[in-house]
């Protein structure tokens, strides 16, 4: 564990002494440049666990000044070194900070304060203040209603008239007369009151004396939130203390090698406060990249194809775990019209450009407001309690490949970000980007038919973007992984290929057989189907989909994109196949051709993860789908709007009374005033035993169409841990489990499993003696399941990273067939094993036991052990197959639950032959071997 490290940096400068204590740094700034400074402290982060590098408990004031010289490099940070003063130690990391726009602690005027002062009070109100709610009850009542439950107004006002009813004996009211005091209420909340503001826009230009098409007279409502105020809404809001950055930075692993992450660990966001700290002003200034996604979403096919265009907002300070797992770090800002027209007009180009225009001109008026602080610094509120100044940018922009062309105003079929020809995207790379000054210099040299014709551009149209400072909208479109590799490269290319080839290569009736070889295998889901493929199609076709998984990772450094390279170059090798077979023409496919920008987004943007437009598409959910099903459906936008605006101010007052500490506990078990601060272990246990103070999970509703079987889970970061289900399935003796499993040995096992457990300590134990060990005569307690809660944040997770699944083993699953999962086994590092010091091994039953004075949970397993050191070469996958004694038996023993890491998902080796036809339940007993799929989920990707 590497130490904790305090140095104080001199701030003048060109002066990179750096000192122990602030006595010595005063007594030198005095000495030497006259005037005293303001003092930054950097704050080292500890490892926990091996290779495992755990996000901050918040982000580490900035370092002193750097040479600017270290970054003019051309190769690329190829010759960075530290020197003293530039770098705080984060462990295996090396974090750089921007050397002007450090994120220093201001007043509400924008004045520099001491760093060491403490933050101001969160609010003058009492932890009793429940303002508007009379009490707790009210708060967690209109919660549970409005936001949980989404009950209808009709059946708030049944619950509350049999509330009422059994309360009228205590001559009592319920917590609300009806539902319209319920919503009066939650909208009397002074927090999260950001209003909904509209314009208008309608064709100005030019109309036919006669037979007007119907959308040049159409006027179109434009419905927004100020952004501004929603930004501040964002920096205000304390849950994201801990996950939030205040400057540009840049890590680098101990090897000198750059490590990207977050999005403030990108070069865009380096460079751009490069830019804004010219003007001498914004020293000390917080830079504040604002995240925009928009994405229209169909919300009813079956009564007239209603569809939306929500425009969401988030900013790139925040980790992407935390933009990931969405608590309000996405939020919806807007709705933009959709204009409509006849089918006559549909392919008018007046029609088109008009349509066009509205979108862009849109957004340029909704943002206008944070314009003025793209240049000079605003002051607002930080998730820690302290003012900061800030100054904003628009950032990336998240958006699939239709909206990226509308963005940046780019012919259908091009790349909105090179100037690759339409015809050979891939054939000219590393091609030229697409920069703003040479468009407009194309636009001003060429004519409307040669921009459109020779470099894809629309040259009529201004993208919102040119309103505003530093920005260029090719830069900023984000790389997009659900719609380009998932759904795109993945589902909509390679999946289609692979029908074709086998129908080309075997004829209809033998690729007939094939296919139904392969859909027994796998899934008609994207994202199921790509855990499954490779396995499915062994055999059949060429293989590799190491680019989705590498892509994915929460953090990625400078090796990562060597072999992200590597896998791209190797794919574009293996598709050749389907070229030279005739299934395909041509490979100048848009969305596959933008995984060539993959490293180059990585490198300015930091990990993908954190800028998919699954994050927008889960929201969608919640911000569209869900309030216009509570809708009339009659106007309904108007009532969407007043429901977003509820369940802000419902997400508003509870991140408010939490930070007053006032919604610990529950309802039934309130604490007393004068015990509403607990102490540090009281935290850990709650966090630890899953109550609502610290580790909380997630409702279903909250989950994207990213989340499997599972559950997301904020809470503190550990790199894993299991516990046996809250409720047992029964009691055993010793003997009937072992008759029930047919484990004659069982009693032996137990003997030897608590002489194990009683010596774990003793570097020489005692040689296990079934003789002389005492026997295990008690009650054993099974259980159907376990959790396992792991760090997953390349996954779809809470805050911490953390995500929890469930690992069955029960003899009656779903009042089926018996259902025993695999695991992975934690050996240690001495462990001989290919895969990192982990085994794998199939749970046959969970139990526990009571023996003296300790307690026991426990997992009997089948070990697997595998065929080949090697990963099959076909698959990248290793191979296992179940373990049995010489004299041919199972091998099986009794683990400690704490040994578990977390599920493990095999599939069969199918061999030559197809597939005959078994129910799942049959698939761990039908077959000789089996592939440890690392494409089970990306956390599995990470550690097989």
């Amino acid at each position: 564990m590497a130490p904790a490290v305090t140095r104080l940096v001199c701030r003048f400068p060109n002066c990179n002494r750096v000192f122990k204590n602030k006595s010595g740094l005063t007594q030198h700034t005095h000495a030497k440049h006259g005037t005293p400074q303001i003092q930054n402290l950097n704050h080292t982060a500890p490892l926990a666990g091996p290779g495992f590098i755990p996000p901050r408990s918040r982000s580490p004031t900035p370092a002193g000044v750097i040479d600017d010289n270290i970054y003019d490099d051309p190769a690329g940070d190829q010759g960075f070194v530290t020197e003293e003063g530039t770098w705080a130690d984060m462990g295996r990391l090396l974090h750089t900070f921007h050397p002007h726009l450090t994120g220093l602690k201001c007043d509400a005027n924008g004045a520099f304060i001491d760093q060491d002062a403490p933050p101001p009070p969160h609010t003058d109100a009492p932890p009793t203040d429940w303002t508007p709610y009379d009490n707790r009850v009210e708060f967690e009542m209109a919660e549970f209603l409005f936001m949980c439950n989404q009950m209808s107004a009709r059946q708030i006002d049944t619950l509350l008239d049999l509330w009422a009813a059994t309360l009228i004996k205590h001559n009592d009211p319920p917590p609300f007369e009806n539902h319209r005091d319920m919503y009066a209420t939650i909208d009397a909340t002074p927090l999260g009151d950001t209003p909904w503001k509209s314009f208008t826009l309608c064709y100005n230009r030019a109309k036919p004396e006669q037979d007007v098409p119907p959308w040049m007279d159409g006027q179109y409502d434009v419905w927004y939130r100020d952004p501004l105020e929603m930004t501040r809404g964002i920096l205000a809001n304390c849950d994201f203390d801990g996950g939030i950055e205040y400057s540009p930075y840049r890590d680098y692993t101990t090897e000198d090698k750059r490590y990207w992450k977050n999005f403030m660990s990108g070069d865009w966001a380096w460079n751009q406060a490069d830019v804004i700290a010219q003007n001498e002003e914004n020293h000390g200034s917080t830079f504040v990249p604002l995240i925009i996604g928009s994405d229209k979403t169909v919300v009813s096919v079956a009564t007239g194809q209603t569809e939306y265009h929500p425009l969401y907002l988030s900013i790139g300070n925040i980790h992407n775990s935390v933009r990931r797992a969405h608590c309000n770090g996405v939020v919806l800002i807007g709705f933009l019209a959709i204009p409509k027209s006849t089918k006559e007009h549909n392919d008018d180009i007046k029609y088109r450009n008009f349509r066009r225009q509205l979108f862009q001109r849109s957004l340029a008026k909704i943002f206008e407001s944070v314009k003025p602080f793209m240049e000079n610094f605003d002051v607002t509120c930080f998730p820690d309690g302290h003012y900061r100044r800030m100054v904003y940018s628009l950032g990336p922009y998240i958006a699939d490949y239709p909206e990226q062309i509308l963005l940046s105003g780019v012919v259908q079929n091009w790349c909105p970000r090179c100037l690759g020809n339409r015809k050979d995207l891939d054939g000219a790379q590393p091609c030229l980007h697409r920069r703003k000054a040479h468009t407009e210099l194309l636009i001003e040299q060429l004519t409307y038919k040669q921009a459109w014709e020779q470099y894809g551009i629309i040259a009529d149209l201004v993208p919102f973007t040119n309103d505003f400072p530093r920005v260029d909208i090719h830069e900023l479109l984000s790389p997009d992984i659900l719609h380009q590799i998932i759904k795109g490269t993945f589902k909509d290319h390679l999946v289609d290929w692979v029908g074709e080839y086998l129908l080309v290569t075997h004829g209809t009736r033998h690729a007939a057989e094939i296919m139904d070889d392969i859909d027994r295998s796998s899934s008609d889901d994207s994202k199921a189907l790509m855990k499954v493929y490779l396995a499915a199609i062994e055999g059949h076709v060429p293989q590799d989909v190491n680019f989705c998984y590498i892509v994915r990772r929460e953090a990625l450094t400078e090796d990562d994109l060597v072999k992200l390279q590597d896998a791209l170059d190797r794919f574009h090798q293996y598709r050749e196949i389907f070229k030279t077979t005739g299934v395909v023409s041509t490979f100048s496919l848009p969305r596959q051709h933008s995984l060539c920008h993959y490293i180059v987004l990585i490198r300015l943007f930091g990990a993908p993860n954190g800028l998919c437009s699954s994050i927008t598409e889960s929201k969608h959910i919640k911000a569209v789908k869900e309030p216009w099903r509570r809708s009339s459906r009659f106007n309904a936008l108007g009532q969407m709007l007043l429901t977003n605006q509820r369940l802000d101010k419902l997400a508003a007052a509870r991140v408010d009374f939490e930070a007053r500490g006032m919604l610990r506990g529950s309802c039934q078990n309130i604490p007393a005033d004068d015990d509403l601060e607990p102490d540090d272990d009281a935290e850990a246990n709650m966090a630890q035993e899953g109550h609502h103070g610290r580790l909380r999970i997630h409702e279903p509703q909250n989950q994207s169409i990213e989340v499997d079987a599972g559950e997301i889970i904020d809470g503190p970061t550990v790199e894993s841990h299991v516990e046996l289900a809250l409720t047992p399935r029964c009691a055993r003796n010793v003997h009937a489990l072992s008759l029930e499993l047919d484990l004659p040995r069982l009693p032996f096992m137990i003997q030897e499993f608590i002489h194990d457990q009683h010596y774990s300590d003793d570097p020489n134990p005692p040689e296990f003696d079934p003789a002389t060990a005492q026997v295990f005569l008690g009650k054993l307690t099974l259980f159907n399941s376990a959790a396992a809660s792991f760090h997953a944040p390349s996954d779809l997770s809470g805050t911490g990273g953390m995500h929890r699944e469930h690992i069955r083993a029960t003899p009656l699953w779903r009042t089926g067939e018996p259902r025993h999962d695999c695991i992975f086994i934690n050996m240690g590092v001495d462990f001989d094993s290919p895969m990192n010091g982990l085994a794998v091994a199939r749970v046959l039953c969970f139990f526990s036991f009571n023996y003296r004075t300790s307690y026991y949970p426990c997992a009997i397993v089948h070990w697997y052990s595998y065929v080949h050191e090697e990963r099959d070469p076909d698959t990248g996958m290793y191979v296992v197959a179940p373990t049995t004694t010489g004299d041919d038996v199972p091998d099986v023993s009794i683990i400690h639950i704490d040994c578990i890491f977390r599920a493990a998902h095999l599939i069969p080796v199918y061999g030559p032959d197809f597939i005959p036809k078994i129910s799942p339940h049959d698939s761990y007993d039908m077959f000789n071997s089996y592939y440890v799929n690392r494409y089970a989920d990306h956390h599995a990707f990470e550690i097989v």
